[in-house]
């Protein structure tokens, strides 16, 4: 009976471990969706002379930061969760350890690697869309890297990690990612933005703004709607699988009905606050992923209504914000990623603080708004200041951005060189004076 009760438990353990082997196998594919969606919009919200330049670099960012989040990524994350002191836990990310290859032992290492390569991945394509139709491929990839493997990633060891110092020192809580990936993502471009200056034509004499609207609006809202149903498998690999219970990265409990019940109501509150807002497809559709980011943070604990209303008032106030940016500062956000992701962050953050404040974590104190304050402010300035000084230094050896006749031409025929419709007529601009090359 001893010998039957040991190999049921063994059989019931090895269940368990294939279980949370398949959950993570299929989050990491189904978040291969949000790189096919940002692939889409990027292209559709770019000219026709530059889609398939906006769609490769997105393309090479994917295939360079697999192998860069092996080598350098993983080893990160597993190093610095105490700040910028080295912890022992990191031996197991270094390429050649046990860990880091198949081993019948070990179920769980890879699996992880894999979703947070594509967490990577999405920190990349993030920038991606704002410095399309002027910025070079191969200055495109450096940052991409850059930001993938190395920026996004010590930021998640500090704070999207049981053990990471803004969760045992400060109480942040952000079970859904939205500092560490969205909110660095989006400060780093804005360096980027700033040094990579605005697209020919973009702003008259008179400070005044042109309009430079994509060739493809369908194409856009499509691959929006691609990166919303590529979510549920960012989030899902936010959650982590016990075979009893659901935990989240925090090792707080939790469960698939609060991130399904929230996600939607997100998705649903940002796209209606947007759409009231701006009347625009677009930012109809940029409002779904404004409202996953704002409740992000809180996706354990929100009540749906609550998570709804947070949602719906980041779609309303950030397309201003947005606005405001390009407007105003005259930085060229082509997509407004700045804003949607984040200052998107940066309100969800600040919002569980409002309404989760007092929320235990395992370690250290409870969630405060002080603390989420205080943890944006650090993921801003780890997302922006490599991004300017990064940016800064590739524009002082001319590998930032095109010449202004490779601009002007095209980037498809001037870095690629393919054209995207080689028997369409369909020119970038007819007869406008924005155009001086056509």
């Amino acid at each position: 009976m001893t010998a039957k009760l040991e190999a049921l438990e063994k059989s019931l353990s090895m269940a368990t471990t294939i279980n949370a082997e398949v959950f993570y196998w299929w989050c990491t594919a189904l978040m291969v969706a949000i790189h096919a969606g940002f692939l889409a919009y990027e292209m559709g919200a770019s000219r026709a002379k530059n889609a398939l330049a906006s769609g490769l670099k997105n393309l090479l960012a994917f295939a360079f930061l697999v192998p860069a989040f092996y080598y350098v990524g993983w080893w990160i994350y597993l190093s610095f969760p105490a700040g910028l002191t080295l912890s022992e836990a990191g031996a197991a990310g270094i390429p050649w350890s046990t860990s880091m290859g198949p081993n019948l032992t070990d179920q769980a290492s890879g699996i992880f690697y894999a979703a947070f390569t594509l967490f990577a991945a999405t920190t990349a394509s993030i920038m991606s869309g704002s410095v399309i139709e002027r910025i070079r491929i191969s200055g495109f990839t450096i940052l991409a890297v850059f930001l993938g493997s190395v920026v996004w990633v010590l930021g998640a060891s500090w704070g999207w990690h049981p053990e990471g110092w803004l969760t045992t020192q400060w109480g942040l809580h952000d079970v859904g990612a939205a500092g560490c990936v969205h909110t660095i993502a989006g400060l780093f471009t804005l360096g980027v933005l700033i040094n990579l200056g605005p697209r020919v034509g973009r702003y008259n004499a008179d400070g005044s703004v042109n309009d430079l609207p994509g060739h493809n609006m369908p194409m856009s809202l499509i691959g929006l709607m691609l990166i919303v149903m590529g979510f549920f498998g960012f989030l899902g690999g936010c959650i982590i699988y016990t075979g009893d219970t659901w935990m989240t990265i925090y090792n707080t409990p939790t469960t698939l009905s609060a991130f399904a019940f929230n996600t939607l109501m997100g998705i649903a509150g940002g796209m209606i606050g947007s759409y009231l807002v701006t009347r625009d497809p677009f930012w109809m559709m940029s409002g779904a992923l404004i409202g996953v980011i704002s409740s992000a943070p809180g996706l354990d604990v929100y009540y749906p209504g609550l998570a709804f209303l947070i949602s719906f008032a980041g779609g309303c106030f950030i397309p201003k914000l947005n606005d405001i940016v390009v407007k105003k500062f005259k930085i060229d956000d082509a997509v407004g990623a700045v804003a949607v992701h984040g200052f998107g962050g940066i309100w969800g953050l600040i919002a569980a603080g409002l309404f989760a404040s007092g929320y235990p974590n395992v370690s250290g104190p409870n969630v405060s708004l002080i603390g989420q304050v205080e943890s944006a402010i650090v993921f801003a300035l780890l997302g922006f200041v490599p991004g300017y000084l990064l940016s800064y230094v590739l524009k002082m050896f001319g590998l930032l951005r095109v010449g202004a006749a490779a601009e002007l031409a095209g980037l498809d025929m001037a870095e690629v060189p393919v054209r995207a419709y080689p028997e369409a007529n369909m020119p970038a601009f007819v007869n406008s004076a924005t155009s001086p090359a056509e």
